[in-house]
C-alpha cells in the first residue's frame, strides 16, 4: 500500500526522503512525491512511475529545506498521474495519505458550496482543501488538521505539513498503521519502523485514532477521545528492518532462499531442543468445539492447508473464509470458537475488520502476524509471531512458508491437549524441514529452464489432491501476480468437472503429486489431461516420478517427506516457477503492476 515518510531534521530533507521513500519500495507504488518547507515557503515535487522519476526531478529541480514529507502512492481514487500523486497541496497545506476516505464526496459537496474548486480526482485533495478552508477561517494549523481529521470518515494514515511553520508536523491515524521516529533533535514519522530504521532506532507506534504534533523537540500524542496518550518508546531491532538483496537479483529471490533460515528460527521460537511444543499462554484447545480461520490471498491458502491438519490430526471442527467476505455475512459464532487471524503484514484491513467483528464473539482471538507491533497483533487475545524476518517482495514466499510451519504445530499441540495421538514421528520430523527445503533449492536450474517455455503460456493449470489442493491454487496465484499469465489451480478430482475441457496441447499443466495416499488418484487425474494432450509438469519425489513419469513433459523431483510436511516442501518449487516465468517474461518480479505488499484498504 502507499508509503509515508516525514521528517523534522537538521539536514536537508529532500535526499532523506527519497532514502526513506526507496526502503518503501516494497510496499508497492505507481507515483511518488515530497514536499518541504524552506524558509517558510512550501514547495513539492511528484513524478509517475518508479522514484528513480522523481530522484531525476530533483536533479534538474532541486528542493531545499529541513522540513518534509513524501509518498509512494498506489492508486486508488484516480489514475497514476502527477496531479493525482501525492503529496497534495492546498494554499498553506500540504498533505500524504494512505488509505481511503470514504466519505469525501460529502465534503467535496460542502466546499464545493463554499466555492472551493478542486483539481484533482482524489480523495485525499479533499483533506488538503478542508484544512486550508479551517486555516482560511482563523484557525491556528494544530487545530485546523485536528477539526479537518474529526471530519473524516474511512481507513486512514495522515501526515501534514505547514507554510511557514518548519518545526511542526501533523500526524494521525486510523486503520492505516503509522510510527513516529524519535532523533536527536530532529523527529521523523513512517508507515513502518523499515522506512525509519536508517534515521533512528527508537520509534513510538500510534494506536488507533491517534492525532499526533511533532516539534523537533516534542510529541504530543492525543488518543481518540482527544486526551493526551504517551505511546511507548520502542527499540527497532535493525536486523528486522535490512532491505538489502544480499548479492541476490532480487528481493523474491533472497526469501525464497531464506526460508531454511527463516523456518529454523520459527520452529525454534515454538519448540524445545526436545521436540516438545512451547505456545504461547492462553491458547487451550481443550474446550474449543470449532475454529474459525480468516485471512486473505496466500494467508488464506495457508489457513486451507491448515484446515486438513487441524481436522485430520486434532479432530477439530475448521471454518475458513475470506476476510473480505467474512464479516459481510454476519456468520453466526458457536460457543466455545477460537478465531484466528492471519497475516503477514499485521495490517490487512479486510483481515482486521474481520477480527474486530469477531471481538467479543470468539472464546479467544489469536493472530498469526510477522510483525508484532502490528494493530491485529495488538487486538489479538494471543500473539503468534512468525520470525520469518522483513519480506519486501509484494509476492509472500518465507511468510507463506513459516505460517505454516507454526500452524501444523497449532495442530499438533490441539491433538496434545485434547489427548489424540500425533502422526508418527511428529513433532520431530519438523526438525527436518529446513534441511530438506534447502535440498529442494537446489533444483532451480531446472525449474528455470522449464519456465523459458510456460512463459510462452497464454493460460496454466495447477492441479493439487488433498492438502496439495490449497498449494495448486497458490502456485496460480503466484503465477499471476508475477508473470501475468492466465493461470488457475483446482482439486484434480474436480478436473474432469468442467476445467477438462481447457485442456490441449497449449495448455501446460503442473501437477503436485508427492507420493502420498492420494498419489494414484492424482496421476489417474493427470493421464486423463495427458491423453488430451495437455503438457504435464509432475512434481514430485524420486519414487512418484518411478512410477508416473513416463509420459510427461518434465519432471521436477523433490526429496522424501513426510506425508504432513509435503505442503510447506511443495511450496519451494511453486514459488520458483513464478519466479523464473516472470524472470523469463521480463516483468517485475518484486513489485508487479497493481499489486501492494499490504492492503491497507478494502
Amino acid at each position: 500500500m502507499c508509503g509515508i515518510v516525514g521528517v523534522l531534521g537538521n539536514h536537508e530533507a529532500a535526499p532523506i526522503l527519497v532514502e526513506a521513500l526507496k526502503r518503501l519500495e516494497y510496499r508497492g507504488y505507481d507515483s511518488a512525491g515530497i514536499a518541504t518547507v524552506n524558509n517558510g515557503d512550501l514547495a513539492r515535487r511528484r513524478a509517475v512511475g518508479k522514484l528513480a522519476n522523481l530522484s531525476d526531478l530533483l536533479v534538474h529541480e532541486p528542493l531545499a529545506g529541513k522540513s518534509g514529507i513524501g509518498h509512494t502512492r498506489w492508486a486508488t481514487h484516480g489514475a497514476p498521474t502527477v496531479g493525482n500523486a501525492h503529496p497534495h497541496r492546498a494554499g498553506r497545506v500540504a498533505v500524504v495519505h494512505n488509505g481511503i476516505i470514504e466519505n469525501f464526496k460529502d465534503l467535496r459537496a460542502d466546499l464545493g458550496r463554499k466555492g472551493i474548486t478542486f483539481a484533482t480526482e482524489t480523495d485525499t485533495e479533499t483533506v488538503a482543501l478542508l484544512c486550508e478552508s479551517l486555516i482560511a477561517d482563523g484557525k491556528a494549523p494544530v487545530d485546523a488538521a485536528y477539526e479537518t481529521v474529526q471530519q473524516l470518515d474511512g481507513a486512514f494514515a495522515l501526515a501534514f505539513l505547514f507554510e511557514g511553520e518548519e518545526d511542526l508536523m501533523i500526524a494521525a491515524r486510523k486503520g492505516s498503521p503509522l510510527a513516529v521516529g524519535h532523533g536527536n533533535g530532529e523527529m521523523f514519522v513512517g508507515s513502518d519502523a523499515i522506512a525509519l530504521a536508517p534515521f533512528t532506532d527508537e520509534i513510538s507506534y500510534l494506536e488507533e485514532g491517534d492525532f499526533a504534533v511533532l516539534t523537533r523537540n516534542s510529541l504530543e500524542i492525543r488518543d481518540q477521545r482527544g486526551a493526551i496518550a504517551n505511546r511507548e518508546k520502542r527499540k527497532i531491532v535493525l536486523e528486522n528492518a535490512r532491505v538489502d538483496k544480499d548479492g541476490h537479483k532480487h528481493f523474491m529471490a533472497k526469501e525464497i532462499a531464506e526460508q531454511p533460515v527463516a523456518i529454523d528460527r520459527a520452529l525454534k521460537a515454538y519448540m524445545t531442543d526436545n521436540a516438545e511444543i512451547t505456545l504461547p499462554e492462553g491458547l487451550d484447545f481443550t474446550k474449543v468445539e470449532r475454529l474459525t480461520m480468516v485471512a486473505c490471498g496466500t494467508a488464506f491458502y495457508a489457513c486451507m492447508v491448515a484446515k486438513y491438519w487441524f481436522e485430520r490430526i486434532a479432530r477439530l471442527p475448521v471454518e475458513v473464509d475470506v476476510a473480505s467476505e467474512f464479516r459481510y455475512r454476519e456468520p453466526p459464532v458457536a460457543p466455545n470458537t477460537l478465531a484466528l487471524f492471519v497475516s503477514q503484514s499485521g495490517e490487512t484491513a479486510d483481515t482486521l475488520a474481520a477480527l474486530r467483528y469477531m471481538d467479543g464473539k470468539a472464546d479467544k482471538i489469536v493472530g498469526l502476524v510477522n510483525v508484532p507491533e502490528s494493530s491485529i497483533a495488538r487486538e489479538s487475545d494471543v500473539i503468534l509471531p512468525l520470525h520469518a524476518g522483513p519480506e519486501i517482495s509484494v509476492a509472500s514466499t518465507k511468510a507463506f512458508t513459516c505460517q505454516l510451519s507454526i500452524l501444523l504445530l497449532l495442530a499438533l499441540r490441539a491433538a496434545e491437549q485434547r489427548g489424540l495421538p500425533l502422526p508418527d514421528g511428529m513433532p520431530g520430523d519438523l526438525r527436518s524441514l529446513p534441511g530438506l527445503i534447502h535440498q529442494s533449492l537446489a533444483g532451480e536450474k531446472q525449474i528455470a529452464a522449464s519456465a523459458r517455455s510456460l512463459a510462452k503460456a497464454q493460460d496454466i493449470i495447477f492441479l493439487g489432491r488433498g492438502q496439495l489442493y490449497p498449494l495448486a491454487l497458490e502456485g496460480a496465484l503466484k503465477l499471476k501476480e508475477l508473470s501475468y499469465i492466465h493461470a488457475e489451480g483446482y482439486a484434480s478430482g474436480e478436473l474432469k468437472h468442467g476445467p477438462i475441457a481447457l485442456i490441449d496441447e497449449k495448455v501446460p499443466v503442473v501437477v503436485l503429486a508427492p507420493r502420498d495416499e492420494l498419489f494414484e488418484k492424482t496421476v489417474s487425474n493427470m493421464q486423463e489431461v495427458m491423453a488430451r494432450g495437455g503438457k504435464v509438469i509432475l512434481v514430485t519425489d524420486a519414487e512418484g516420478a518411478k512410477i508416473a513419469g513416463e509420459g510427461t513433459h518434465e519432471v521436477i523431483i523433490m526429496p522424501q517427506i513426510p506425508d504432513a510436511l509435503a505442503p510447506i516442501l511443495y511450496a519451494v518449487p511453486a514459488q520458483q516457477i513464478a519466479y523464473f516465468t516472470a524472470i523469463a517474461k521480463g516483468t517485475d518480479v518484486d513489485q508487479p503492476r497493481n499489486l501492494a505488499k499490504s492492503v491497507t484498504v478494502e
